[in-house]
């Protein structure tokens, strides 16, 4: 028994190991945007510092949410929906930057199991819990989907570039449209060399809508059918003081 006594007050005097160095260091000028009203988007300033060789991935991505896609066929003089496909807990907004293009380097393995690259987003069908099997009707699905989220401005059509300003700094904007989703945001960093990930770090960013455009929300959200009523009403009172307007001049 003493010699365990002894023991564990030797090993607790013993000078503590130096804890080994951060090989990245990375954080955002701003974890909030607050969107009020006019709003024309929002710039963020991503920095850091890396430690040892290796290249820099920025992943920014969230909101999660649900999407349906149909596919619209011609029958006759009239186009219907012929089928549809349902996603879930894909990211409303997406966007990737990188020191050096993707395709240059970066291994596809290591792409598909870190999601970097809008063709390799692990998009999941509704109902299950997995990802969708890749079948050539779900690669149409998919791809319209991208071409959807790419035609609003939530889906980078090409990855943004990070500016090593040194051998251990560098820098990238983050760009925010108007139209961005709100909800939480989740920006990756990654240090990438020969082909493995050295270094990661995971940074929360929040974006909100404040002010009145935030009560305007809410209220919409929570009562549904009276902002419809509200909204009809408030359209034909415009469209009937225009027309008196027009009428005067």
């Amino acid at each position: 028994m003493r010699r365990l006594v002894f023991a564990g007050l030797f090993m607790a005097l013993l000078p503590a190991a130096p804890a080994p160095a951060e090989e990245l260091v990375a954080d955002l000028s701003d974890h909030l945007v607050e969107i009020t009203m006019g709003f024309e988007g929002a710039e963020l300033l991503l920095f850091g510092a890396i430690e040892g060789k290796g290249d820099v991935v920025v992943l920014v991505h969230g909101p999660a949410e649900q999407l349906t896609v149909r596919r619209k066929e011609q029958v006759g003089p009239i186009w219907m929906n012929r089928g549809q496909m349902q996603f879930t807990d894909i990211p409303a907004f997406y966007r990737v930057m990188s020191s050096r293009p993707l395709g240059d380097w970066l291994p596809k393995a290591l792409s598909e199991r870190q999601q970097i690259g809008v063709e390799h987003i692990r998009l999941r069908l509704a109902g299950t819990a997995q990802a969708a099997v890749e079948t050539p009707e779900s690669k149409l699905f998919r791809a319209a989907l991208i071409r959807r989220k790419q035609a609003v401005g939530h889906y980078g059509e090409e990855a943004g570039e990070v500016k090593l300003l040194s051998e251990r700094l560098f820098r990238t904007d983050v760009s925010f449209p108007t139209n961005v989703p709100v909800g939480n945001y989740t920006v990756e960093v990654f240090l990438i060399h020969d082909g493995m990930v050295v270094s990661a770090q995971t940074t929360p960013l929040y974006i909100k809508k404040t002010g009145v455009l935030a009560e305007i929300f809410q209220f919409a959200h929570n009562y549904a059918a009276a902002y419809g009523v509200l909204a009809i009403i408030f359209a034909v009172l415009a469209g009937l003081g225009a027309n008196a307007i027009f009428r005067k001049v």
